[in-house]
């Protein structure tokens, strides 16, 4: 095992990762219905486009990471977590630019109006049911996964290991499955973007 990288303050962890979870769960849900008015010059859903990048590359680290715990190599482990965070961080800043600068897109919005007419649903047919299906899933899972994340890195790092463990358990799937939900999500409805 690893020797702490983290002095054990409890108190002072908690405080931190659920005010960092709180500020970053009602930024997204704020900038999510906000539109800056602004025409920055080149194609916004290029964020949508680096987003699907890193989750592609955060599945892959959460499965290395998996493999290389497994394989009792817990220095390499800890560096692809770490890794898988740190990505995971800059898919939050290319997120909210995405949403700031493209707002929503509706879902089999074939002429780009806003409004989902009878017929762009019926054309969208079948896909548009597996799409909210999936995305029902992923934004609420995507939504508390953050204080889920930082707590179980906060227990490895501090050395807490059977603890990391545990929660490790509930957190590896459910960060894997918003990270693929989130690519699957982008592959759908990629074709309606403006």
């Amino acid at each position: 095992m690893l020797q702490p990288s983290l002095i054990k303050n409890d108190k002072k962890a908690k405080t931190f990762i659920w005010i960092i979870s709180l500020v970053v769960f009602c930024a997204v849900a704020f900038l999510a219905k906000f539109k800056l008015p602004v025409s920055p010059g080149f194609n916004v859903h290029i964020f949508a486009q680096l987003n699907a990048i890193i989750n592609s590359a955060v599945a892959i680290l959460l499965v290395a990471g998996l493999i290389a715990v497994k394989n009792r190599n817990f220095l390499l482990h800890k560096k692809i977590m770490l890794a898988a965070i740190i990505l995971s961080v800059l898919f939050l800043i290319s997120y909210i630019c995405h949403h700031l600068l493209a707002g929503d897109t509706k879902f089999g919005d074939t002429n780009h109006d806003g409004i989902l007419s009878e017929d762009e649903k019926m054309a969208a047919g079948n896909l548009r049911i597996f799409y909210y299906i999936i995305l029902i899933t992923h934004i609420p899972l995507a939504a508390i996964i953050l204080p889920f994340v930082l707590f179980t890195a906060y227990r490895s790092l501090i050395g807490e290991y059977e603890q990391h463990k545990k929660l490790a358990r509930i957190t590896w799937p459910v960060w894997l499955y918003v990270a693929l939900t989130g690519v699957i999500v982008y592959l759908i409805i990629n074709p309606y973007y403006s």
